[in-house]
């Protein structure tokens, strides 16, 4: 009856909660010939400030402005223990070919086995299909291998691009939280996206 139809889901929480102990980036690197998801490095610290002194890459995340470079060393700096701890795993977006990076994609794990995505794309390779094919490698990944139960998305309404982004992966826009999230000391409205492994059919 119920309690059969819920045991696997409560096997899978399980898991998945012991896979979040801490978090590791994938070994290869994940790639779909196009771009790939390699860890992040302190090289990159050049790039990464190049990609925040965007204005509407700062827009829509909470980034310091105007971003330094001293602010990617120490976000760099702050990624073992994020790892270690299982709170986030952020990856570069680089061009599969030359390496190049194009953007950059963060998993951020809220508990119970949810994890919540926010991803920045460099403007030098916006409308390219960069950040949809970053959404959905990451997000089979996380919820394949990492056993990952219910991947996010909180998207401020009128970032129409990230919205756009989220239904062509695949996530399902599931209402508006009001007055959820504060950025940069005042507090947006987000639209709630989620994406669930029986999605992935």
């Amino acid at each position: 009856g119920h309690a059969t139809r819920r045991l696997p889901w409560r096997l899978r929480t399980a898991l998945g909660s012991l896979r979040m102990a801490a978090l590791a980036p994938p070994d290869p690197p994940l790639t779909d010939g196009v771009i790939a998801l390699r860890p992040w490095r302190n090289s990159d610290a050049g790039a990464i400030t190049r990609l925040f002194q965007d204005e509407e890459a700062v827009r829509w995340t909470r980034a310091p402005s105007p971003y330094r470079e001293g602010d990617a060393f120490q976000w760099l700096a702050s990624l073992p223990t994020q790892m270690r701890r299982g709170d986030a795993l952020p990856l570069a977006v680089t061009d599969a070919a030359d390496g190049t990076l194009l953007a950059s994609i963060d998993l951020r794990m809220r508990g119970e086995g949810r994890g919540e995505f926010g991803y920045v794309v460099g403007a030098w390779a916006r409308r390219r299909g960069v950040g949809t094919r970053a959404l959905r490698l990451y997000s089979r990944w996380a919820l394949e291998t990492l056993g990952v139960a219910r991947l996010e998305l909180l998207v401020q309404p009128d970032n129409e691009a990230s919205l756009r982004l989220g239904r062509r992966t695949g996530f399902t826009e599931e209402g508006l939280l009001r007055s959820h999230s504060v950025v940069r000391g005042e507090r947006k409205d987000m639209v709630m996206m989620s994406l669930l492994p029986s999605d992935l059919t």
